[in-house]
């Protein structure tokens, strides 16, 4: 199997936009391309090592394999660990637009992520943000740090935190984003 894009999931997640990607030490996750996720047990993971393909969607069978469409009809009900609401269509975006360019926009996601986890991260917050940084466009996510680095200057990081969290959800309401994993 040839890895061109490390941080983009064979099934279609974006590793870099994981709660599990930007941690530090034992538990921070390279991608399920990685040497550790590789040997993990993923379906997908294995199917495609079998193959030799790097996405499902490089897959001959990808119209009529049973886990992608199950695991694809299964994300637009619920999440696990990760964000899955927008699964669907960053495959078509992907599809239409390559996975270069789809990485391209995962890198800037990613770079507003780290600075929503630099600047305003309580020690509670990875999760919301990562969700954030994952369902809202990325005019809307730079608007409401902008927003919030104005609101909340010289305050404590707890006072930091409420205030992106106040215009993030403000955001939400208004667009009927859903910001919580869905159990």
């Amino acid at each position: 199997m040839k890895i061109k894009y490390p941080e983009l999931g064979i099934c279609g997640l974006s590793c870099r936009l994981c709660p599990h990607y930007p941690t530090e030490g034992a538990s921070r996750c390279g991608g399920c391309k990685t040497e550790s996720r590789m040997s993990a047990g993923c379906p997908f993971i294995t199917c495609a090592q079998k193959k030799g393909i790097e996405f499902c969607w490089d897959c001959e069978e990808k119209k009529t394999c049973e886990k992608w469409v199950k695991h694809r009809k299964a994300a637009k009900k619920a999440d696990s660990f990760k964000c899955y609401q927008k699964l669907e269509e960053d495959i078509a975006f992907i599809q239409k637009n390559g996975a270069g360019g789809f990485e391209e926009t995962q890198k800037k996601r990613e770079y507003l992520l780290k600075e929503m986890l630099r600047e305003f991260n309580e020690g509670r917050s990875k999760s919301y943000y990562c969700i954030a940084v994952t369902i809202m466009e990325i005019e809307e996510l730079e608007e409401a740090l902008t927003q919030a680095h104005k609101n909340s200057y010289g305050l404590e990081i707890k006072e930091k935190s409420k205030v992106l969290h106040s215009i993030l959800d403000e955001i939400a309401e208004q667009r009927n984003y859903f910001l919580k994993l869905r159990k």
